[in-house]
């Protein structure tokens, strides 16, 4: 939100008396005198007006979570559990989740209460890598690659996946990269050759690796270097 309109907002202050708020010095963020009203302030920051807070701030929080087969991404799911049910943190209410997994599907998520930073995890745009190891039913063969590194046609939808790079590990196992995330993506990519996807795990979005040491269930926060990272 703007400076401005948080003084308005919270303050009660009429648009005059946030311009001579602002101009008379004030108006402090995290401690610092400000008297640019179009300053966009974050819910996590500290806003005091005559020395006495508006808007107190939030701590940022970010996690990586390494989730397990079985577990819903959702904020809450009348069947399943939530990845948020293995969280033991407090107000828990104010997280999301930074991108999705399938119900079965293990591996890396990423949990925050900072919404533009989701955003910037997410949007279609940033076309940030999303790797995945798959272990299919079938060989998978070479052509697999070609195809994929071309694009995959939906005809439901009537578009084509991005090029997508995968790199043959075994005979059944592949390392997929990503940079989109539509509904059941992979599933459908190995489909379209009729070889089923028996098992998926997400290793990496962007920068931001799974910690190998989380075992499936268990997370840690970020980083500050991987926070930076987006």
């Amino acid at each position: 939100m703007r400076l401005d309109r948080l003084l308005g907002h919270r303050g009660a202050l009429s648009r005059r008396d946030v311009r001579l708020a602002l101009a008379s010095g004030r108006v402090s963020v995290d401690g610092m005198v400000q008297v640019d009203g179009l300053l966009a302030v974050s819910p996590f920051q500290r806003v005091d007006l005559d020395g006495k807070p508006l808007q107190a701030g939030k701590p940022a929080r970010y996690f990586m979570l390494h989730k397990p087969a079985g577990w819903v991404s959702a904020t809450c799911h009348p069947e399943h559990p939530t990845v948020l049910d293995l969280l033991d943190e407090p107000d828990k209410d104010e997280l999301h989740l930074a991108g999705r997994l399938d119900l079965n599907t293990t591996g890396l998520l990423l949990i925050t209460n900072d919404g533009l930073w989701s955003r910037r995890a997410t949007l279609p745009g940033s076309r940030l890598p999303k790797v995945y190891r798959v272990h299919t039913e079938q060989p998978i063969q070479p052509r697999y690659a070609e195809a994929f590194a071309q694009g995959i046609h939906f005809a439901y939808e009537g578009l084509t996946t991005l090029p997508a790079t995968l790199e043959i590990l075994a005979p059944r196992e592949a390392r997929l990269s990503l940079h989109e995330g539509r509904y059941h993506q992979v599933k459908r990519m190995f489909g379209h050759f009729q070889n089923k996807v028996l098992d998926l795990h997400r290793e990496r979005i962007g920068p931001i690796v799974l910690d190998l040491q989380l075992p499936p269930g268990a997370y840690r926060s970020l980083t500050q270097a991987e926070i930076d990272a987006f």
